[in-house]
């Protein structure tokens, strides 16, 4: 195990002293004192652990294949943009853009999440597919041009705070959203359909959910037994009617 103090360090910087130990064979690193370093864990394609204490800047885990990333506290934007494999957990909140063409992994993130969580989210292949677990709230634009793969939104702990913001789904062309309880159709944008999941995706969030609760400590028989809305898209191509034609 490395451990590294990150506190005066440039982001670009850490990041070099993560690459190097890790190719001297390094497979556990801590890094204390963080803040606001981008771009940690960009592009690593080994299965180490990176343990992260503090709150690391944009683009954590970009185009990452592999490791696991864990952060004790929140983090801001950008998480797992494109990323293909590895998991991504937050003890904390997250910014924006969570997930960004995120293609395979898992993001799992004990609090809320700010606007365009999971954009352009999609399958890579048959077989990768990835999966995002949101215990909090979530703001607007939640699964836009979401294309493929898994979203849960659990809602817990959030008191009167709105669930999801504004044009929910806008532009969704693939995938799954699940949402614990209920959702207000009025957020939810006109290329959606609403509609109850079926015993297989039961089974699917269930395991979710029960991976949730062991990285966070909550009650997963509690939280599964509440009803579950599946949100999917009406169509493949929602905007097809706008397209040009080509000779």
């Amino acid at each position: 195990m490395k451990r590294i103090d990150a506190s005066n360090l440039k982001y670009n910087v850490l990041n070099d002293i993560i690459r190097r130990v890790i190719e001297e064979g390094e497979n556990k690193i801590i890094i204390d004192g963080v803040c606001g370093q981008y771009y940690i864990g960009c592009g690593i394609a080994k299965p180490v652990e990176i343990v992260i204490n503090g709150v690391p800047g944009n683009d954590l885990g970009a185009f990452m294949e592999g490791p696991t990333i864990i952060v004790n506290e929140d983090a801001q934007d950008g998480i797992g943009n494109t990323m293909s494999s590895g998991e991504i957990i937050i003890h904390g909140n997250a910014g924006d853009v969570l997930g960004y063409s995120m293609r395979g992994g898992s993001i799992f993130v004990k609090g809320n999440v700010g606007y365009r969580a999971c954009i352009h989210m999609k399958a890579y292949k048959e077989d990768v597919s990835p999966t995002v677990v949101i215990g909090g709230c979530a703001g607007a634009f939640m699964g836009e041009y979401m294309a493929g793969g898994t979203l849960i939104l659990l809602g817990l702990n959030r008191d009167k705070k709105r669930l999801t913001g504004n044009y929910l789904g806008t532009g969704m062309h693939g995938g799954a959203i699940f949402i614990r309880q209920d959702v207000d159709e009025s957020l939810c944008s006109s290329e959606v359909l609403i509609s109850k999941p079926d015993d297989k995706d039961m089974q699917k969030i269930i395991t979710n959910i029960k991976k949730f609760c062991d990285l966070f400590g909550f009650d997963c028989d509690k939280i599964i037994k509440d009803e579950f809305v599946k949100i999917t898209p009406k169509s493949k191509r929602p905007y097809g009617n706008l397209y040009i034609p080509g000779p």
